[in-house]
């Protein structure tokens, strides 16, 4: 006789002996027994599990000539032994017909079967057809089965097998019975195979046995076929082939996953030397770089489940993982190494790298590139972790909610005496000053002036130290004008105050002359932000107090503040500058190529501080906000908030419309820049001079 493959030779013949498929030889032996026969099944699931084998032994339990219970055949199980069993098993039943579909696969074909389930079966109880491969049945074909199977004859039962139940059409399946298959787990194909190994008198070790199990991948006609390959290659020793975990693995051309271990340990040890070695060691033994990444994904796979499993190396049983012991603890040694989180980041990187080998040259190549990343992924830090190493912000939580920005105004507020004691509520009168006679712009370019040179106390001098004469800045004498009648003049209310500082270092500076006006001894400590001179009302009686003559020029020179200046609205925002943060971002947005635009909407948008975050209110809409404050002007205004110090605020752009749009602003200068040059020329300083000129753009010619 010829020889038969053990797949076919230790084929079942009964629903006992079928591994790994409880749910479905349960349902069909209680469906014997309780006479519930279907007229259409559908058996799908993964190849080599037994969905034809299974057919086959239901078509022997409905046309078995011995009745259930009997003495022949207690149980629905085939009895084996009457002539329709031993025909079926032998393949030339009659009354059983089973079809290659991926072959007759057509609508004539069908035909030609649907004509001829109209006859009764020559012997047998019923007509039985086996369709095999039925996904490959074209869509004519199926409707032509259609009205068979809605409305079969008695005698006829269809058993379809499939690997792909999705393309059978949904009119086919809803008029079947659908069983669908498991993968043979690795314990019963373990166990097959060593029952098989005694009955062939093969001696095998449990390696390699766990070895062709784990190869089956969950089909037993596949571990079957390895096993009687590697039965032909083992060496014989005392008429008995000798399997050995070794000689299969070369047979297979697989790799160790020993050689994995050491891979995973390289990369927890951050040794990219011993990871590319390592690979260059299993490519220059002939192992392609697919099968490599191939092994290596499954057993990164392995070592992520026993990580979500918590397995240990003495604690390692889990149905999760259908390898052998070994393995098991092999798997759990190298998830010790790493968190669940790295294992996860491991198994991505190696998935797309397999998915590269199919489709790129220089495989070996991409093969070492996806090793390295995992190396370099031991490099990265969570956010999480970087987060909790910053300081937390001061007064992050306590900070008010800053209002809109004050806008300063043209000249520094008039200086106040300091006679008057802190905390006092008196209102103050003074003339109003004629209004300066110079172009507006100098107010605009007056507002960007740095910390610096405001007002300090160490250039002023006291009033108590002036003879009554209010302390002046430096100027050139102006001619002076008419004396001014000593009329009550508009009163202008202020409401913080703050103490006078102790000891101020006088600094003697020159006297004008101009004409005395009145004021009171005692005036309110301190200026607001934006004082707006009232309309004259009518004239106020002064409290009794001694009256101090001070001495102003005709032209409202700028009045030096004795007192400390008091923290503007801007600076009190969480100790925080916007006006400064808002010329710093315009900077670097100038400075910065390609963002001149970015620059001038920052400059004309109006910067809040609420608790910990920048709010910039544009004049833009959402759709041109992304589009001209990209991600990139983004990084640079956050890089310039962090040279500010405001790296803790969080920068919010808010959308608006161009109706909400402010005067343009004159940014100054940029140090070395082509405006800058321009302006220190004399031709260019003398037509400013002489018509009051601003410079809004330079272009720079050379560069055209």
């Amino acid at each position: 006789m010829a020889y038969q493959v053990l797949a076919r030779k230790y084929r079942p013949l009964r629903f006992a002996d079928v591994a790994g498929q409880d749910h479905v030889t349960r349902t069909l032996i209680n469906a014997l027994e309780q006479q519930r026969i279907a007229h259409g099944y559908i058996f799908s699931g993964h190849r080599g599990i037994g969905k034809t084998t299974i057919a086959r032994i239901l078509a022997s339990a409905l046309n078995c000539r011995n009745a259930i219970g009997s003495a022949e055949r207690p149980t629905a199980e085939p009895c084996l032994k009457c002539d329709s069993c031993i025909e079926i098993r032998q393949g030339n039943a009659v009354d059983v017909i089973e079809i290659d579909a991926a072959t007759n696969r057509g609508i004539d074909e069908i035909r030609e079967l649907r004509d001829a389930a109209r006859y009764r079966p020559a012997r047998d109880r019923y007509k039985i057809y086996i369709l095999d491969e039925a996904h490959q049945i074209t869509d004519a074909a199926f409707n032509a089965l259609l009205k068979t199977l809605e409305e079969p004859p008695d005698h006829i039962v269809f058993m379809m097998a499939t690997t792909e139940p999705e393309n059978i059409p949904q009119t086919i399946r809803s008029r079947c019975q659908h069983f669908s298959f498991h993968a043979v787990r690795h314990d019963d194909i373990l166990a097959e195979l060593r029952g098989i190994a005694q009955q062939e008198d093969v001696a095998a070790d449990d390696a390699a046995l766990a070895l062709l199990a784990e190869a089956g991948d969950g089909s037993m006609r596949d571990a079957l076929s390895i096993m009687d390959q590697a039965i032909a290659s083992a060496p014989v020793v005392d008429g008995k082939a000798q399997l050995v975990a070794t000689q299969i693995r070369d047979l297979m051309g697989s790799v160790p996953n020993t050689v994995f271990e050491e891979i995973l340990e390289a990369v927890s040890a951050n040794r990219s030397a011993v990871v590319i070695q390592t690979a260059a060691r299993l490519l220059d033994a002939g192992n392609s770089p697919t099968q490599i990444s191939r092994q290596f994904v499954r057993y990164l796979r392995n070592c992520v489940v026993a990580k979500i499993a918590n397995l240990t190396e003495e604690n390692n049983q889990s149905d999760l993982l259908q390898i052998s012991q070994d393995e098991r603890r092999r798997a759990t040694r190298s998830s010790q190494l790493f968190t669940e989180e790295e294992l996860t980041r491991f198994l991505q990187v190696m998935l797309r790298t397999f998915d590269d080998l199919g489709f790129r040259q220089e495989p070996r190549f991409h093969l070492e590139l996806g090793l390295l990343k995992l190396v370099h992924l031991q490099r990265l830090l969570p956010v999480e972790d970087l987060l909790s190493q910053l300081p937390a912000p001061t007064g992050a939580s306590s900070r008010p909610a800053a209002a809109a920005p004050p806008v300063r105004p043209a000249t520094p507020p008039p200086a106040r005496p300091s006679g008057g004691q802190p905390g006092s509520s008196t209102s103050a009168t003074s003339a109003a000053p004629a209004k300066p006679a110079f172009s507006p712009f100098e107010a605009d370019r007056s507002r960007k002036t740095e910390m610096s040179s405001r007002p300090t106390l160490n250039n002023v001098i006291p009033i108590d130290q002036t003879a009554g004469n209010l302390a002046l800045a430096p100027e050139p004498v102006l001619p002076a004008a008419a004396p001014l009648p000593e009329v009550a003049a508009p009163v202008a209310l202020v409401e913080p105050v703050v103490e006078a500082p102790s000891t101020p270092s006088p600094i003697a500076v020159p006297k004008p002359v101009a004409p005395s006006i009145a004021v009171f001894a005692e005036p309110v400590a301190t200026p607001i932000a934006e004082p707006v001179m009232a309309p004259p009302p009518a004239p106020v009686m002064a409290p009794p107090a001694t009256p101090v003559e001070v001495v102003v020029p005709a032209p409202a020179p700028v009045a030096t503040a004795v007192a400390t200046p008091t923290p503007t609205a801007a600076q009190a925002a969480g100790g925080y500058d916007i006006a400064a943060l808002q010329n710093a971002i315009v900077n670097e947005l100038s400075a910065s190529k390609g963002h001149s635009s970015a620059a001038d909407q920052m400059d004309e948008s109006t910067f809040i501080i609420e608790g910990n975050e920048l709010r910039v209110q544009t004049t833009l809409s959402a759709g041109m906000l992304k589009l001209l404050i990209n991600a990139e002007a983004e990084k640079i205004i956050k890089a310039s908030l962090r040279l500010q110090g405001a790296g803790d605020l969080k920068l919010v752009l808010l959308a608006g419309s161009a109706a909400n749009a402010a005067a343009k602003k004159d940014r100054p200068a940029a140090a070395g820049s082509v405006k800058a040059t321009a302006m220190e020329h004399p031709i260019v300083q003398q037509a400013q001079k002489l018509f009051n000129a601003e410079i809004r753009t330079v272009i720079d010619l050379r560069e055209k």
